[in-house]
């Protein structure tokens, strides 16, 4: 079985996953090279992961027989499934099973995640939501003749394939022939910087990302950016340093983190002074938990933002997804019966991704975000 790479689509696709009558196995497996570099390291987390999962499913409460089988079968397929995977260039793994509603979902991650196991009746997605609105980067590195491509985050970059033309350099003939010979050149550069512009256009509608770094000599950087279709240049971030060619992509990655990091932490300042800003005019911003999953509900927020680990109990309208941490019996939304939840934190997120809203969890500025209730979001209306 294949492993597929952490996407938004994949992930909105997880969170409106609510199987009828069976419950999900959500598996996180912590590949973290220097911890688990080895054969044998890897082997005993996989171990106790799959333990952990069978644990788990003897000691849930509210089983009836029939998903009590569905789930043992789940287990063991999780466990041929983790002994038998290749999980090269993976940080960590997670995977989402469901054998009733023919769910079997392993996704590599580009960050070290906390082996965990967790049961219930959708898929746990809450742990991915950070890393896929901040995984999505793009590094182009560009010269004269050559273009290179890098995808990926800040814990890993892959290369695509380079863009290469030939072109000649320069001479000292001088005269007529050495203008004409310039000229020639001038359109070599022009003609290999629009190509590069072009494939990386094609490959950004076959897998779009989020941000971008560019590197390379300043006067072909900015003339490259001109070439660049809007949709990709109005997601270059800033500037990587680095030799275009004789570089790895490991090179590559050590040398983007630092303005990674910095632009994640603009970018989470930049939210929170939305949010505060929006409440204190009392205008398209709310804080804590009730106020922030009421908006959730109407379907108005444009970023959610979170501290790591937060959790409030609440309840939840399986038919049509209302939440609410009120001690209600009957939903508001469509009269439904409401189930108990102890963590509707992981329903906020859900709601959150299904309407294509942004999800910061706060690294950067927890504390302040804690002041606020730990959770709060910016509105579209």
């Amino acid at each position: 079985m294949q492993t597929n790479e952490l996407s938004n689509e994949l992930l909105r696709r997880l969170a409106d996953f609510r199987p009828d009558g069976a419950r999900v196995l959500s598996l996180f497996l912590n590949l973290d090279p220097s911890q688990f570099g080895t054969a044998r390291a890897r082997a005993t987390e996989i171990n106790s992961l799959v333990d952990q999962a069978d644990r788990c499913v003897r000691e849930a409460a509210g089983l009836d027989h029939g998903q009590e089988v569905a789930l043992r079968e789940d287990v063991e397929r999780a466990r041929r499934f983790l002994n038998g995977t290749d999980f090269e260039g993976a940080h960590g793994l997670a995977l989402y099973l469901c054998g009733p509603a023919d769910l079997f979902e392993p996704i590599k991650l580009p960050r070290p995640i906390e082996t965990r196991v967790c049961l219930n009746d959708s898929p746990f997605v809450e742990p991915l939501a950070e890393l896929a609105t901040r995984g999505s980067w793009c590094i182009l590195l560009v010269n004269r003749q050559v273009t290179r491509m890098l995808r990926g985050s800040r814990e890993r970059l892959d290369e695509l394939p380079p863009i290469t033309d030939e072109v000649h350099g320069q001479h000292d003939q001088g005269g007529w022939s050495q203008a004409r010979y310039q000229r020639s050149v001038d359109k070599e550069v022009h003609d290999h910087l629009k190509r590069s512009a072009d494939i990386v256009f094609r490959r950004f509608k076959r897998s779009p990302f989020e941000r971008a770094l560019v590197g390379g000599p300043e006067e072909i950087i900015s003339d490259f950016e001109q070439k660049l279709h809007p949709y990709v240049r109005e997601r270059i971030a800033g500037r990587v340093k680095g030799d275009v060619e004789n570089t790895t992509a490991e090179d590559v990655r050590r040398a983007a983190a630092p303005a990674i990091d910095e632009i994640d932490r603009v970018r989470e300042r930049e939210a929170l002074d939305r949010l505060e800003e929006g409440v204190g005019s009392g205008g398209r911003a709310v804080v804590g938990i009730e106020d922030t999953i009421e908006a959730l509900n109407e379907r108005r927020v444009g970023t959610l933002l979170v501290v790591d680990g937060l959790t409030a109990p609440g309840v939840f309208c399986r038919s049509c997804g209302w939440v609410g941490v009120q001690d209600l019996k009957r939903c508001p939304a469509d009269g439904g019966p409401l189930e108990r939840r102890d963590d509707v934190v992981e329903s906020a997120i859900e709601l959150a991704i299904l309407q294509s809203a942004e999800v910061l969890v706060s690294r950067h500025y927890r504390d302040e975000l804690e002041r606020r209730g730990g959770v709060g979001a910016v509105l579209r209306f």
